[in-house]
């Protein structure tokens, strides 16, 4: 074609290279058929083999070639005796098509899967609290119905899993929004405050008291979460609140299992939601070797959330995880 008929036809000429906005060309007709036979072009390099895999003739292939140009408003390829040659604005519509279609057969095989039980994989995270009373009834409930999804959970700090969901290897998480992350970051619901108690080995002398003040447990080492996380920074703040001097014989682990290890088997001292405490000293869990204290004052923590980055679609299967979540706090 000359550059005549370019512009009889509604061509830009090859030095533009500006296109109509997505909401135009959806308006003007672009359709799922089009993005699939520049495609096809684009990987037989022929009109003929592209129609054959379109399932159509190859004069309607043809036409359907022609109407493509017409509403994207530029050539998309080249006519040679061997077969066609995409032009840079072919291969950019044909780049872009190929990700749409991976994208829509990514929506069916996940809602395929989901509706079948095979599921499919959700990652999110949890503080230690949440995990026990809301995310593991939740996941057995998700087990009876869809028993092939893939779940994949972290139980850390607030501070570690907000970076892994904005990050994007979280898709959501149960927990609080770090004092040094933007909140708009982050779409939250509160949904619980974490309590915290103090826990023993059975057999601790603490255990003869009826009631033990704080100012009893600084006798004794200490294991803590490490320094700036939310329960020993809540701790160091009832001591100063006290006026009772912070514990100097410190074992800092973020491990539960650790914590609990060393609490079992020595005179140490450790602070751990209520939740994984009653768990723990419950028939189900270490029943004989832990205890807990009972202590004159309140451990209270600051108010956790369900939380999702700002502006980002949970997937069907993290959407059902989500959902169970919510349902247990109901």
């Amino acid at each position: 074609m000359d550059s005549q008929s370019h512009k009889s036809k509604g061509f830009i000429s090859p030095g533009i290279t500006e296109l109509s906005d997505s909401d135009e060309l959806i308006r003007s007709g672009l359709k799922l058929n089009h993005m699939k036979m520049i495609v096809a072009l684009d990987d037989s390099g022929q009109i003929s083999a592209a129609a054959a895999a379109m399932q159509m003739s190859q004069p309607a292939a043809s036409r359907m070639l022609s109407e493509m140009e017409n509403i994207l408003g530029v050539e998309l390829c080249r006519r040679f005796p061997r077969g066609i040659a995409l032009t840079p604005y072919g291969k950019a519509f044909a780049r872009r098509a190929r990700t749409i279609l991976l994208e829509l057969r990514e929506v069916d095989r996940e809602i395929s899967d989901l509706h079948s039980g095979k599921g499919g994989s959700v990652y999110f995270g949890s503080v230690t609290a949440p995990a026990v009373n809301l995310v593991v009834p939740a996941i057995a409930k998700v087990r009876e119905l869809y028993p092939r999804i893939n779940i994949n959970i972290q139980v850390e700090t607030s501070t570690f899993l907000a970076r892994e969901l904005l990050a994007s290897r979280l898709d959501f998480m149960i927990a609080r929004i770090p004092d040094d992350l933007n909140p708009r970051l982050f779409e939250s619901r509160v949904i619980g405050i974490e309590r915290a108690c103090l826990m023993v080995r059975k057999g601790h002398p603490l255990l003869s008291k009826p009631m033990v003040s704080l100012e009893d447990t600084n006798n004794y080492d200490w294991v803590f979460q490490p320094e700036g996380s939310l329960l020993r920074r809540t701790m160091e703040g009832i001591f100063m609140s006290k006026g009772i001097p912070l514990p100097e014989r410190i074992v800092n682990t973020t491990s539960i299992f650790l914590t609990t290890v060393m609490v079992a088997q020595t005179n140490a001292v450790t602070a751990i939601a209520v939740e994984v405490a009653d768990f723990l000293v419950g028939t189900q869990g270490l029943a004989g070797s832990l205890a807990i204290i009972p202590i004159d004052f309140d451990i209270s923590v600051q108010p956790y959330s369900l939380i999702t980055a700002k502006n980002r679609q949970l997937s069907p299967a993290a959407q059902l995880i989500y959902n169970m979540v919510l349902e247990e706090i109901r």
